[in-house]
């Protein structure tokens, strides 16, 4: 359970997941509070509904999705397979300019060296165990990295409290950006493949049916907060530069990462050495968890251990192949990333709630879900349907200033 709960969190904290949080900061300041609480209380709602519902059912997604309609299963295992390839290119990139950071290594070398780490992992004789101690351990890195950096910069904490509740919005910015802001943090916590990767590695642990049931929603709410006080901690490390130094300053740095220029303005050269450690860990647990998580919605629970494994290294020579070809990906196609996420996830969450409003006696085994939980994922599933009809328009501004 600890290392699903792990699994699910450093999963949703990749490259991605840093460069939304430090762009939004410097675009929004304080303000930027606001839309962590409203993204976390989402994240919980839709994370209890996909761990409880998955859990106690004992399926994957899309085997449940199969069970509910035929085809939606595997209609929904296409969209998250090849979406995790496109997010795997990003994280193996997000893995090179960290080692880049860190020890001034080629991105490209630095990318191939961690997918030739990750595939060790996978290809090792217990693998399982070997994923869940890793991530448990990357996890309490970035959680003291990014602690070390909230106190260092000295941020504007009462000034960040207040505007967690009654955010002031910065002048030329309006609820449309507050809107696409918030959403690509929903996307990127809880979309994709990795709404997914915690609950479907309860799964693999065997620790499913309705016996399990407060367990694996203790273990999902648990993973979700650990996902959002590294967001936070890390908001507030860039708000402590944010409010010492100007936007010019922060440009005049020649960092193409904001928070590779915070990192720098307050702690020089080995804050530039942080920032590569921190972000470099930070993807290589997204790689893990991306492939993970996307192997399995093209496998079965019966599928041998030894046809996992090299699906594991095929997927992960595919995406670094790509990643090659291609070179580093854009800051820009990092926050896309959480964006189109956040439009993609009421697709998959309505599987979920299909299961567990009308299919508790075949699906669920009769469990008794709790009928709050599942007004509350409905409630939610609606609002991320209004939340990705209006971030239609951001992505588009994004990608045409991109």
């Amino acid at each position: 359970m600890l290392g699903a709960m792990f699994l699910m969190a450093v999963s949703a904290v990749g490259p991605g997941f840093i460069t939304q949080t430090s762009e939004f900061t410097l675009q929004l300041g304080s303000a930027f509070a606001a839309a962590i609480l409203i993204s976390v209380i989402v994240d919980i709602a839709i994370q209890m509904n996909v761990w409880r519902t998955l859990g106690v059912s004992g399926l994957y997604a899309q085997e449940l999705g199969n069970k509910i309609f035929p085809g939606v299963g595997w209609a929904l295992a296409v969209l998250i397979f090849f979406g995790g390839i496109v997010f795997n290119v990003g994280n193996i990139a997000g893995a090179g300019m960290g080692m880049n950071a860190m020890m001034d290594l080629d991105p490209q070398w630095g990318g191939a060296i961690s997918v030739a780490l990750a595939i060790a992992i996978f290809l090792s004789k217990k693998a399982g165990v070997a994923l869940d101690r890793i991530v448990v351990l990357c996890g309490a890195v970035l959680i003291l990295l990014m602690a070390y950096m909230a106190i260092a910069t000295s941020p504007p904490v009462a000034e960040a409290a207040a505007q967690t509740f009654v955010p002031v919005l910065p002048e030329g910015e309006g609820l449309g950006t507050f809107f696409f802001v918030t959403t690509t943090l929903i996307g990127g916590t809880v979309g994709g493949y990795i709404t997914y990767a915690g609950a479907h590695r309860v799964i693999a642990s065997g620790h499913t049916g309705p016996k399990n049931a407060k367990t694996i929603a203790k273990a999902s709410v648990m993973g979700i907060i650990v996902a959002s006080v590294i967001r936070y901690l890390l908001f507030l490390a860039i708000l402590g530069v944010v409010s010492t130094y100007s936007v010019t300053q922060i440009e005049q740095t020649g960092q193409e990462n904001v928070a590779a220029s915070a990192f720098l303005l307050v702690l020089g050269e080995w804050g530039l050495r942080v920032f590569g450690i921190a972000f470099w860990v930070a993807a290589m647990t997204s790689i893990l968890g991306a492939t993970y998580t996307s192997v399995s919605f093209i496998t079965t629970q019966k599928t041998s251990a030894r046809l996992r494994s090299w699906l594991f290294v095929g997927f992960l020579v595919l995406t670094c192949g790509i990643f090659l070809v291609l070179g580093q990906a854009p800051a820009t196609l990092l926050i896309m990333a959480g964006a189109f996420n956040g439009v993609v996830l009421p697709l998959g969450f309505a599987v979920i709630l299909i299961a567990a409003w009308f299919k508790r006696g075949t699906l669920l085994g009769g469990y008794a879900y709790p009928k709050w939980l599942l007004i509350a994922g409905t409630l939610i599933w609606l609002l991320t349907i209004y939340m990705g009809l209006n971030s239609l328009t951001g992505i588009a501004e994004l990608w045409q200033g991109g």
